[in-house]
């Protein structure tokens, strides 16, 4: 479940793109969760036409999803419709300007941006849509605008930055009572992997990705991709039956009908899964350029680059050392590495070598990297808030599995004693570490303290989401007093629209970067 600063952030983000009524109902959805139409309608007070067109506005825009669940009781069984808020898309908004800046650095191509800041900024569109978003009139020069960014669509397909919508409605069966009861008593675990609803309502609306990545010019038959190509048969030995004849022009105008039904019917959405894998990638290069010199970046780099089985939700990277060496080669600064440099880079990246098929093969987990982005970012604010002696005590906890005393910590991190007790129990009192109280004989007690790395980086989250949420509200009060200031004097009101622009600039330069650090403890 969300926290309430999670809530209030993303509330807040929907209340400034849509408006208040939008927000309540968004709201409503992330407080109670997955709800009916009436449940909405009875929770908010609101009549249920503005409700549902509330509800449509957040589900093109990829901030709710709709899925079906078994009705029980009555006479005869029915379905009822309910409402899921997507808490990490409505986040993603947020980072729309980002998304942006890495796909100018992918593509060179002006269209493509044109087209994913459509599919951005109106959530889902046809491809018949993002061409009238580029042209209004029907000449030569506009049918060879909707060929040009038809290539280039095809492209942003190809590469996974665009992909087709989920299935609007599943139809799921809720889990009983009897399956999580049971899987209680088994342990844990097992009730740990005890899917809820709303995630076998997710799975089931997602495509597969043979038909999630079928470009316009594809279509997809029980999950298998086939190129519809136009072939010339004149003269051909091998058409020589009628019967193939006929089923390859069937074919052929299947292939023009599902392109028509393509452009004109199916919804597209730009994949944010593709893109927070970038940002991903992106951390973890300048955590290594920081720490070991940008060469090291930049075989990491090829190695991300050189790999296959680095997909989106993978953090395990492997590639072959011939493979890294290739595109070492193709950045102008790893021009003048040689194969023992690789190897020394390797090395200080701690990457795991293994042989297969008599080459050498390199992996590297990129989850361990964002675990020293993650401990370097709660170091700092340590460092930040409370002292270098506290960041010294805190960092010997974090590094120790075991629990330490007061002066044993204290002796260790050259601490005078008497100033070691008021630090720990600022520290304790703000959730960074943990205390317990150990007897050793009657009379005598004796504090030790350690840090809880799961609970701290949850901590550390929700102190992000309260800070973002509070500067969003600034960043939307300036924009008011901007509007507040016009019926002034000419010159009050552009000194005052001057101090007000530095004002938001520095908040929304403020909350990107906060936004980077809640990216590492959230979406990484």
């Amino acid at each position: 479940m969300v926290g309430q600063h999670g809530v209030d952030l993303a509330v807040g983000i929907i209340d400034s793109h849509f408006g208040d009524i939008v927000a309540r109902v968004c709201s409503c959805l992330l407080r109670r969760g997955s709800s009916s139409l009436q449940e909405i309608v009875r929770d908010i007070g609101l009549p249920a036409s503005r409700v549902k067109n509330c509800l449509l506005v957040l589900v093109q825009h990829n901030c709710v999803q709709a899925y079906s669940v078994p009705r029980l009781g009555g006479p005869q069984p029915k379905a009822v419709t309910l409402y899921m808020a997507l808490f990490d898309n409505i986040l993603h908004r947020l980072r729309f300007p980002k998304f942006l800046g890495l796909l100018a650095e992918e593509f060179e191509d002006p269209l493509c941006l044109a087209l994913v800041e459509g599919l951005l900024q109106h959530g889902r569109l046809t491809f018949e849509q993002l061409v009238m978003r580029a042209t209004s009139t029907k000449s030569e020069k506009s049918q060879g605008i909707k060929d040009s960014l038809r290539n280039s669509f095809d492209h942003l397909v190809q590469a996974g930055f665009v992909e087709r919508c989920p299935k609007p409605e599943p139809f799921v069966s809720a889990v009983s009572e009897d399956d999580t009861a049971t899987a209680r008593k088994r342990g844990s675990k097992m009730a740990a992997n005890v899917e809820t609803t709303e995630q076998k309502a997710l799975a089931a609306a997602a495509l597969v990705d043979a038909e999630r990545f079928s470009g316009l010019g594809n279509v997809c038959y029980d999950g298998q991709n086939i190129n519809l190509l136009k072939e010339k048969d004149e003269g051909s030995s091998v058409r020589s039956n009628l019967g193939e004849k006929r089923k390859h022009r069937e074919l052929e105008l299947d292939g023009e009908t599902q392109s028509s039904i393509n452009e004109n019917e199916v919804l597209w959405r730009a994949n944010i899964e593709k893109f927070v894998h970038r940002l991903k990638k992106k951390a973890c290069f300048s955590r290594i350029s920081t720490r070991l010199g940008l060469d090291a970046a930049i075989v990491f780099d090829a190695m991300i680059e050189s790999s296959q089985q680095s997909g989106p939700k993978q953090n395990s990277v492997a590639s072959s050392l011939d493979e890294i060496l290739e595109w070492v080669m193709k950045k102008p600064s790893g021009r003048l590495m040689t194969m023992q440099h690789i190897r020394t880079y390797l090395e200080e990246l701690k990457c795991k070598s293994s042989m297969e098929d008599t080459r050498a093969v390199y992996s590297i987990d990129l989850g361990e990297i964002i675990e020293e982005c993650r401990s370097e970012e709660v170091g700092s604010l340590v460092l930040q808030r409370y002292g270098r002696d506290a960041y010294r005590m805190f960092r010997l906890l974090v590094n120790k599995a075991r629990p330490i005393e007061t002066d044993n910590l204290a002796e260790i991190t050259f601490v005078k004693k008497k100033e070691a007790p008021g630090i720990l129990y600022k520290l304790w009192l703000d959730c960074y570490v943990e205390m317990e109280i150990a007897v050793a004989y009657p009379g005598e007690k004796r504090f030790l303290w350690r840090v809880n790395i799961g609970a701290l980086h949850e901590h550390v989250l929700n102190d992000m989401y309260h800070a973002a949420a509070n500067l969003s509200q600034r960043i939307a009060q300036s924009r008011e007093q901007q509007l507040e200031i016009a019926n002034r004097r000419v010159n009050d009101v552009q000194r005052e629209t001057e101090r007000l622009k530095k004002e938001r600039l520095v908040l929304e330069t403020s909350l990107l970067r906060l936004d980077d650090a809640l990216m590492l403890f959230h979406d990484f």
